[in-house]
């Protein structure tokens, strides 16, 4: 009997070859660089003084008030209505001595268990590097996702809500990964990660392929092209820039597609598109207003983590202020979310009825060290 074969299965499996052989090929580059390390440790290390180990963090805190009376817009983080709650506890240390680093950042609080796999895990970055030449090093642990424009510290984001982009998205990624620096402007990392996201270990194998490429064309101005394929996790396509203008004006820009796995064990089993922009201003020293602009689409196959439901999409507007007095920073925001249609909406109104925009308010406290 002759089976024929799909012709989109025998697509999806030579993907699958291509990525076991890329997974090969970046392991057999970290055995190769062991060895070389540990043939020429006697004749690098050298007698120097030890570095100083660097603790830094941030406490944050905040009051959000919907204007519905309820919770409603679904993003990461800040999710208590009508409260003064707090945010996270985030303690770093990081050590840097001749070639070889390490980063240990531990966080406590509602922010990091939203974004950690379980509750009572608190480790938010754990790794450690080694410069094999001076353009070429390597990397190894779980650390902060190279995927996108917002992180989960609030000291790395301008507003104190979340984008829909930055929620659905990965958070962290474990894995090993090498970066090669080709000049001041352009650099290239490529790297092989768990099959899941924002997991200690993984699920099934080691079997996401992850690289990033760094290109700064002009000086302030950088730009991030992302990829992240898995069989399980699924590929995400993004783009990532920011440029400092002039010394008042920043611009930033955040766009990104995900397609979930053709066959996978995760629990990830939405799509989705959109796209973000952050321009900032400097009125003074002390004060900067920034917009993000966010439009996010999901796709009709599946349900997103958070956003409209399948085929909707939503457009967000949050005008925030970052007004400084040393290390803290107060952030009064205004979001407006508005959903293309009471088919797609996941907004409810003060009677719980259907609606297809969402209002909210927030002042937060951030201070870093």
């Amino acid at each position: 009997m002759n089976i024929k074969v799909p012709e989109s299965t025998t697509i999806y499996l030579t993907l699958q070859q291509l990525l076991k052989m890329k997974k090969k090929l970046l392991l057999s580059l970290f055995v190769a660089s062991a060895f070389s390390y540990i043939a020429k440790a006697q004749d690098t290390v050298k007698t120097t003084a030890d570095a100083p180990l660097v603790l830094y963090g941030s406490v944050d805190t905040y009051y959000k008030d919907d204007f519905s009376g309820h919770a409603n817009i679904p993003t990461s983080f800040a999710s208590d209505n009508n409260s003064v709650s707090i945010g996270m506890v985030d303690l770093g240390l990081k050590k840097s001595v001749g070639n070889a680093s390490f980063v240990g950042e531990l966080s406590f609080g509602p922010r990091n268990d939203e974004s950690v796999p379980t509750s009572g895990y608190h480790i938010q970055n754990l790794y450690v590097s080694y410069n094999l030449t001076s353009k070429l090093n390597a990397t190894a642990g779980y650390m902060s996702t190279f995927i996108g424009y917002e992180v989960i510290s609030p000291t790395g984001n301008f507003n104190y809500s979340t984008s829909y982009l930055f929620t659905n998205g990965p958070f962290q990624n474990g894995g090993f990964k090498l970066t090669y620096t080709f000049s001041d402007k352009v650099s290239l990392m490529a790297g092989i990660f768990n099959d899941e996201w924002n997991v200690y270990t993984s699920e099934h194998d080691v079997s996401t392929f992850g690289a990033q490429l760094t290109v700064t064309p002009v000086k302030n101005w950088t730009a991030y092209l992302n990829v992240a394929s898995g069989p399980t996790s699924g590929t995400i396509l993004d783009l990532t820039t920011a440029y400092q203008i002039t010394t008042a004006f920043k611009l930033g820009l955040n766009a990104a597609t995900f397609t979930p796995a053709h066959y996978g064990f995760g629990p990830v089993t939405y799509g989705y598109s959109g796209v973000a922009i952050y321009p900032q201003i400097a009125v003074s020293k002390a004060v900067t207003l920034g917009l993000r602009e966010e439009y996010f689409a999901t796709k009709s196959s599946g349900s997103s983590l958070a956003g409209p439901l399948p085929g909707g999409n939503v457009l967000g507007s949050t005008l925030s202020a970052n007004i400084k007095s040393g290390p803290l920073t107060f952030i009064p925001e205004i979001r407006y979310d508005n959903i293309n249609s009471k088919t797609y909406t996941i907004f409810t109104d003060s009677d719980n009825a259907p609606t297809t925009s969402a209002v909210q308010f927030v002042l937060a406290a951030v201070y870093a060290f």
